[in-house]
Order: structure tokens, then C-alpha cells, then sequence
């Protein structure tokens, strides 16, 4: 067992430099993700078919097709094009492009689950297209989607794991490593398995506290800044926020 955690201890610093490119593939593909996935849940639940049908069929394509054959794709074959783009690049191209589609369904469908009464209430107020989306209907779709792409978030993070076929270090491919090295699975079955649930628990805390906050800006619940303040939150005798 010394032997083990000698082995564990030797390769720390590689562990958290894989660790480190986990976490930055993890971000930057979920900014990627989460920009086009607007885009496109915008587009797809436009009433334009000129807007929705390209955004159904990029939304189809991406979901129907391989996250592996695509990181492939960006980086094997498209140098073969011409354009040849960095590991890291490849990566959060496909990590963002795949789950960007799958994030993209949650927004459409947040977005039409907006109750008619408000999308009617936005015409009586003769706000515009833009308005309508910022003001009205965006904010009240904006919690309901959080759940299910905090969801997609972890998914995604533990996607990452495919990168090492594209020559980047992850900590998957750091952790296999190190198996080699110490002929052991140990660094998989406790330094990996905690690594990834560390990382998992913090990026839910986070999505946590924006269904938090998204919430309370719609009336529901308490504020972040209730809610971390170590003063006692008043209440009214109906239970509710003073």
C-alpha cells in the first residue's frame, strides 16, 4: 500500500496538469456548448421556418453523429482540408458542437414551456421580438433549463475524457499513465474516481446557485446574497421574504 501512494505522490504533479486540462476542456466547452445552444434553441423555436428548419438539421446532425467520430473529424481530417487546428481547439470545437446540440433541445424546449399567458401578456404590452425574448420570456426559461443542462454539464465533463486520442494530456490520460508506470489500478479506482466526483460536486454547487438566483429574480425563494448573508433571513408570518 506505501508503495501505492509512493507511486500516487511521484506523479502528483502530472495528475493535476491533466487535472488542469480537464478543467479548462470542462469551461471552455461549456461556454461553446452554451452559446450555441441559445442560438440554435432560439432558432429552433422561431415560428420562421427559414430559422428553424437550418437549426433542426445542425441540431440533428450533431446528435446523431459520434462525439469520438467528430473529435476525429476536426482534428485527423481536416488538416487533410487545410486547416489544422490545435488539440485544445479540436477539442472544445467537438465538446462544444456535440453538446451544444443536445443543450440546444433543452433551450427550445424551455423556451416553449413559458406559459401561454405570458407570451400573450408580452403582445398586450406591444413589446418587440427582442424585448419580448430579454425581458419576458428568456428569464422565466432561463430556470427551467437550468436543471437539465446542469446535467449536460457533467456529461460533458466526463466527455473530456476522449481527448487523449487527439494527443491532449487529461487526467484520464494522465491516470492511465501512471497505471502503466506502477502496473496498478489504484490511481483509477480512488485518484480518479475522486478527482472526477470533486470536480462533478463543485460544477453542481455552481449550476446550483444560478437555479438559485434565477429563481428568486422571478419571486421565488431567497437571493445568493440572502442565502450566504450569516445574518438570519426575516420573514413575514406567511412565510415570506421581508
Amino acid at each position: 500500500m506505501d508503495d501505492k501512494f509512493a507511486a500516487i505522490g511521484e506523479a502528483m504533479p502530472r495528475l493535476l496538469d491533466g487535472l488542469r486540462v480537464t478543467v479548462e476542456l470542462t469551461i471552455l466547452g461549456a461556454i461553446a456548448a452554451f452559446i450555441l445552444a441559445v442560438i440554435l434553441g432560439l432558432a429552433a423555436a422561431s415560428p420562421a421556418k427559414a430559422f428553424r428548419i437550418p437549426a433542426r438539421v445542425i441540431i440533428e446532425f450533431f446528435r446523431g453523429t459520434s462525439l469520438v467520430v467528430q473529435i476525429f473529424w476536426f482534428f485527423f481530417v481536416l488538416p487533410l482540408l487545410g486547416i489544422d487546428l490545435h488539440p485544445m481547439v479540436a477539442g472544445v470545437l467537438a465538446l462544444g458542437l456535440n453538446y451544444g446540440a443536445y443543450a440546444a433541445e433543452v433551450v427550445r424546449g424551455s423556451i416553449q414551456s413559458v406559459p401561454s399567458g405570458q407570451w400573450e401578456a408580452t403582445t398586450a404590452l406591444s413589446l418587440g421580438t427582442v424585448q419580448r425574448m430579454r425581458r419576458i420570456i428568456f428569464p422565466q426559461a432561463w430556470a427551467l433549463m437550468i436543471p437539465s443542462l446542469s446535467s449536460l454539464l457533467i456529461h460533458l465533463m466526463k466527455g473530456t475524457a476522449i481527448v487523449g486520442y487527439i494527443t491532449l494530456a487529461d487526467f484520464t490520460f494522465q491516470l492511465d499513465q501512471v497505471k502503466r508506470v506502477s502496473g496498478t489500478l489504484f490511481t483509477y479506482g480512488i485518484v480518479g474516481m475522486l478527482g472526477y466526483f470533486l470536480f462533478a460536486l463543485v460544477l453542481t454547487l455552481v449550476m446550483n446557485l444560478l437555479e438559485r438566483q434565477a429563481k428568486h429574480k422571478l419571486g421565488q425563494g431567497t437571493s445568493l446574497r440572502q442565502m450566504l448573508s450569516p445574518a438570519p433571513v426575516a420573514t413575514t408570518r406567511a412565510g415570506g421574504i421581508q
